[in-house]
Protein backbone atom coordinates (compact mmCIF):
# COMPACT_ATOMS: atom_id res chain seq x y z
CA UNK A 1 0.00 0.00 0.00
CA UNK A 2 1.28 3.46 -0.92
CA UNK A 3 2.44 5.65 1.95
CA UNK A 4 0.45 8.83 1.35
CA UNK A 5 2.70 10.77 3.72
CA UNK A 6 5.98 9.88 2.00
CA UNK A 7 7.76 13.05 0.84
CA UNK A 8 10.85 11.46 -0.74
CA UNK A 9 11.80 13.31 -3.90
CA UNK A 10 9.96 16.46 -2.82
CA UNK A 11 11.61 19.82 -2.17
CA UNK A 12 10.33 22.13 0.56
CA UNK A 13 11.04 25.75 1.46
CA UNK A 14 10.49 26.66 5.11
CA UNK A 15 10.71 30.35 6.00
CA UNK A 16 11.49 31.58 9.50
CA UNK A 17 13.44 28.36 9.97
CA UNK A 18 16.22 29.61 12.24
CA UNK A 19 14.31 28.84 15.45
CA UNK A 20 11.04 27.72 16.99
CA UNK A 21 8.25 26.26 14.94
CA UNK A 22 10.13 26.78 11.68
CA UNK A 23 12.80 24.33 12.80
CA UNK A 24 10.14 21.83 13.86
CA UNK A 25 8.34 22.12 10.51
CA UNK A 26 11.57 21.65 8.56
CA UNK A 27 12.50 18.55 10.57
CA UNK A 28 8.99 17.09 10.30
CA UNK A 29 9.15 17.30 6.49
CA UNK A 30 12.72 16.01 6.41
CA UNK A 31 11.67 13.07 8.57
CA UNK A 32 9.33 12.05 5.73
CA UNK A 33 12.16 12.30 3.20
CA UNK A 34 11.80 15.81 1.76
CA UNK A 35 14.84 17.86 0.84
CA UNK A 36 14.73 21.22 2.59
CA UNK A 37 15.62 24.85 1.92
CA UNK A 38 15.63 26.72 5.22
CA UNK A 39 15.27 30.48 5.02
CA UNK A 40 15.64 33.28 7.57
CA UNK A 41 17.66 36.40 8.36
CA UNK A 42 20.06 34.78 10.84
CA UNK A 43 22.44 32.70 8.73
CA UNK A 44 24.50 31.51 11.71
CA UNK A 45 21.46 29.84 13.25
CA UNK A 46 20.39 28.44 9.90
CA UNK A 47 23.76 26.74 9.48
CA UNK A 48 23.28 24.86 12.76
CA UNK A 49 19.79 23.78 11.75
CA UNK A 50 21.16 22.71 8.37
CA UNK A 51 23.58 20.30 10.07
CA UNK A 52 20.77 18.80 12.13
CA UNK A 53 18.59 18.28 9.05
CA UNK A 54 21.40 16.82 6.95
CA UNK A 55 21.92 14.27 9.74
CA UNK A 56 18.43 13.02 8.83
CA UNK A 57 19.84 11.81 5.49
CA UNK A 58 18.24 14.46 3.28
CA UNK A 59 19.68 17.41 1.39
CA UNK A 60 19.44 20.89 2.91
CA UNK A 61 20.50 24.39 1.95
CA UNK A 62 20.41 27.51 4.13
CA UNK A 63 19.62 30.88 2.59
CA UNK A 64 19.67 34.28 4.25
CA UNK A 65 16.66 36.34 3.20
CA UNK A 66 14.80 39.40 4.45
CA UNK A 67 11.10 38.61 4.12
CA UNK A 68 10.29 42.30 3.64
CA UNK A 69 12.56 42.60 0.60
CA UNK A 70 10.78 41.27 -2.48
CA UNK A 71 14.01 41.33 -4.49
CA UNK A 72 15.70 39.07 -1.95
CA UNK A 73 12.67 36.77 -1.99
CA UNK A 74 12.85 36.50 -5.78
CA UNK A 75 16.56 35.69 -5.57
CA UNK A 76 15.96 33.12 -2.81
CA UNK A 77 13.33 31.28 -4.83
CA UNK A 78 15.58 31.29 -7.90
CA UNK A 79 18.43 29.87 -5.82
CA UNK A 80 16.29 27.03 -4.47
CA UNK A 81 14.99 26.21 -7.95
CA UNK A 82 18.51 26.24 -9.39
CA UNK A 83 19.86 24.04 -6.59
CA UNK A 84 17.13 21.39 -6.45
CA UNK A 85 15.49 21.72 -9.85
CA UNK A 86 11.97 22.14 -8.45
CA UNK A 87 9.93 23.41 -5.48
CA UNK A 88 7.07 21.22 -4.28
CA UNK A 89 6.23 22.54 -0.82
CA UNK A 90 6.24 25.98 0.76
CA UNK A 91 5.80 26.50 4.49
CA UNK A 92 5.18 30.23 4.91
CA UNK A 93 6.17 30.36 8.57
CA UNK A 94 8.08 33.63 9.09
CA UNK A 95 6.14 36.04 11.27
CA UNK A 96 6.12 38.34 14.27
CA UNK A 97 3.99 38.48 17.39
CA UNK A 98 2.99 41.87 18.78
CA UNK A 99 0.98 42.97 21.77
CA UNK A 100 0.46 46.74 21.67
CA UNK A 101 -2.71 48.48 22.86
CA UNK A 102 -4.68 49.79 19.89
CA UNK A 103 -5.01 53.29 21.32
CA UNK A 104 -1.23 53.72 21.66
CA UNK A 105 -0.09 51.74 18.62
CA UNK A 106 1.75 53.87 16.08
CA UNK A 107 1.27 53.76 12.32
CA UNK A 108 4.70 52.19 11.92
CA UNK A 109 3.99 49.49 14.52
CA UNK A 110 0.73 48.61 12.80
CA UNK A 111 2.28 48.53 9.34
CA UNK A 112 5.28 46.50 10.52
CA UNK A 113 3.08 43.69 11.83
CA UNK A 114 0.94 43.59 8.68
CA UNK A 115 4.05 43.72 6.50
CA UNK A 116 5.72 40.66 8.04
CA UNK A 117 2.63 38.55 8.73
CA UNK A 118 0.71 39.24 5.54
CA UNK A 119 2.68 41.12 2.87
CA UNK A 120 5.73 38.84 3.15
CA UNK A 121 3.57 35.73 3.01
CA UNK A 122 2.09 36.98 -0.25
CA UNK A 123 5.49 37.90 -1.72
CA UNK A 124 6.90 34.43 -1.06
CA UNK A 125 3.76 32.63 -2.24
CA UNK A 126 3.71 34.73 -5.41
CA UNK A 127 7.29 33.84 -6.37
CA UNK A 128 7.06 30.18 -5.39
CA UNK A 129 3.67 30.01 -7.10
CA UNK A 130 5.29 30.87 -10.42
CA UNK A 131 7.49 27.79 -10.13
CA UNK A 132 4.61 25.58 -9.02
CA UNK A 133 2.37 26.79 -11.87
CA UNK A 134 5.08 25.88 -14.37
CA UNK A 135 5.51 22.39 -12.92
CA UNK A 136 1.74 21.90 -12.41
CA UNK A 137 2.16 20.85 -8.78
CA UNK A 138 2.50 22.49 -5.39
CA UNK A 139 1.61 22.48 -1.73
CA UNK A 140 1.55 25.85 0.05
CA UNK A 141 1.02 25.94 3.81
CA UNK A 142 0.61 29.34 5.43
CA UNK A 143 1.17 29.44 9.16
CA UNK A 144 -1.66 31.37 10.73
CA UNK A 145 -2.81 31.25 14.33
CA UNK A 146 -5.88 30.69 16.44
CA UNK A 147 -5.99 34.48 16.15
CA UNK A 148 -6.78 34.07 12.46
CA UNK A 149 -10.33 33.43 13.68
CA UNK A 150 -10.63 34.63 17.31
CA UNK A 151 -9.22 37.39 19.49
CA UNK A 152 -8.68 37.12 23.26
CA UNK A 153 -10.48 39.02 26.01
CA UNK A 154 -8.43 41.98 27.20
CA UNK A 155 -5.38 41.22 25.05
CA UNK A 156 -3.85 44.05 22.96
CA UNK A 157 -3.35 42.08 19.76
CA UNK A 158 -5.35 44.03 17.18
CA UNK A 159 -2.56 44.20 14.60
CA UNK A 160 -1.65 40.55 15.07
CA UNK A 161 -5.27 39.42 14.72
CA UNK A 162 -5.76 41.59 11.65
CA UNK A 163 -2.63 40.20 10.00
CA UNK A 164 -3.47 36.57 10.70
CA UNK A 165 -7.09 37.07 9.64
CA UNK A 166 -5.89 38.58 6.37
CA UNK A 167 -3.57 35.61 5.87
CA UNK A 168 -6.53 33.26 6.15
CA UNK A 169 -8.44 35.06 3.39
CA UNK A 170 -5.28 35.22 1.27
CA UNK A 171 -5.11 31.44 1.62
CA UNK A 172 -8.68 31.02 0.39
CA UNK A 173 -8.16 33.39 -2.54
CA UNK A 174 -4.92 31.76 -3.71
CA UNK A 175 -6.44 28.30 -3.28
CA UNK A 176 -9.25 29.27 -5.66
CA UNK A 177 -6.94 30.96 -8.12
CA UNK A 178 -4.35 28.19 -8.33
CA UNK A 179 -6.44 25.02 -7.95
CA UNK A 180 -6.48 24.64 -11.76
CA UNK A 181 -2.67 24.29 -11.61
CA UNK A 182 -2.80 21.37 -9.13
CA UNK A 183 -1.61 23.67 -6.32
CA UNK A 184 -3.20 23.46 -2.90
CA UNK A 185 -3.06 26.34 -0.42
CA UNK A 186 -4.00 25.84 3.23
CA UNK A 187 -3.55 27.51 6.61
CA UNK A 188 -2.35 25.87 9.81
CA UNK A 189 -3.62 27.62 12.95
CA UNK A 190 -1.60 26.80 16.07
CA UNK A 191 -2.52 27.92 19.55
CA UNK A 192 0.35 28.76 21.90
CA UNK A 193 3.46 26.60 21.47
CA UNK A 194 6.90 27.14 23.04
CA UNK A 195 9.05 29.22 20.70
CA UNK A 196 11.30 32.25 20.64
CA UNK A 197 8.36 34.41 19.54
CA UNK A 198 6.01 33.26 22.31
CA UNK A 199 8.55 33.04 25.16
CA UNK A 200 7.67 36.39 26.74
CA UNK A 201 3.93 35.75 26.53
CA UNK A 202 4.20 32.26 27.95
CA UNK A 203 6.38 33.49 30.81
CA UNK A 204 4.03 36.34 31.69
CA UNK A 205 1.87 36.46 34.77
CA UNK A 206 -1.56 35.07 34.14
CA UNK A 207 -0.68 33.12 30.98
CA UNK A 208 -1.54 29.71 32.41
CA UNK A 209 -4.76 31.07 33.87
CA UNK A 210 -5.72 32.27 30.38
CA UNK A 211 -4.84 28.90 28.87
CA UNK A 212 -6.90 27.07 31.46
CA UNK A 213 -9.83 29.44 30.85
CA UNK A 214 -9.79 29.29 27.05
CA UNK A 215 -8.26 25.92 26.18
CA UNK A 216 -10.28 22.79 27.02
CA UNK A 217 -7.07 20.74 27.29
CA UNK A 218 -5.79 23.28 29.80
CA UNK A 219 -2.23 23.46 28.50
CA UNK A 220 -0.10 24.95 25.70
CA UNK A 221 0.98 22.84 22.76
CA UNK A 222 4.05 20.64 22.98
CA UNK A 223 6.98 20.08 20.63
CA UNK A 224 5.96 17.71 17.87
CA UNK A 225 2.20 18.24 18.13
CA UNK A 226 2.15 20.21 14.86
CA UNK A 227 4.18 17.65 12.90
CA UNK A 228 1.23 15.55 11.73
CA UNK A 229 -0.70 18.55 10.46
CA UNK A 230 2.21 20.03 8.51
CA UNK A 231 3.05 16.67 6.92
CA UNK A 232 -0.61 16.10 6.02
CA UNK A 233 -0.94 19.42 4.18
CA UNK A 234 2.39 18.80 2.40
CA UNK A 235 1.59 15.26 1.31
CA UNK A 236 -0.51 13.41 -1.25
CA UNK A 237 -2.95 12.64 1.56
CA UNK A 238 -4.17 16.24 1.15
CA UNK A 239 -4.45 16.22 -2.64
CA UNK A 240 -8.15 17.25 -2.48
CA UNK A 241 -7.80 19.63 0.46
CA UNK A 242 -7.38 23.30 -0.39
CA UNK A 243 -8.47 26.67 0.95
CA UNK A 244 -8.80 25.16 4.42
CA UNK A 245 -7.85 26.21 7.94
CA UNK A 246 -6.81 23.60 10.50
CA UNK A 247 -6.61 24.72 14.12
CA UNK A 248 -4.22 22.72 16.29
CA UNK A 249 -5.21 24.29 19.55
CA UNK A 250 -6.33 21.83 22.20
CA UNK A 251 -9.92 22.87 21.51
CA UNK A 252 -9.35 26.61 22.03
CA UNK A 253 -11.47 27.69 19.05
CA UNK A 254 -14.14 25.06 19.69
CA UNK A 255 -15.72 27.10 22.48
Amino acid sequence: MKNLFDLKGKVAIVTGASSGLGVQFAKALANQGADIAIVARRLDRLEQVKKEIEAMDVRCIAIKCDMLNSNEITSMVSEVKAHFGRIDILVNNAGVGTGIPADTQTDDEWRSTLAVNCDAVYYVAREVGKVMIEQKYGRIINIGSIHSTVAMAGSPISAYCASKGALLMLTKALANEWAKHNITVNTLGPAYFPSEMTSDVMASEGFMQAVQAYCPMGRPGRDGELDGAIVYFASDAASYTTGQYLAVDGGWTAI
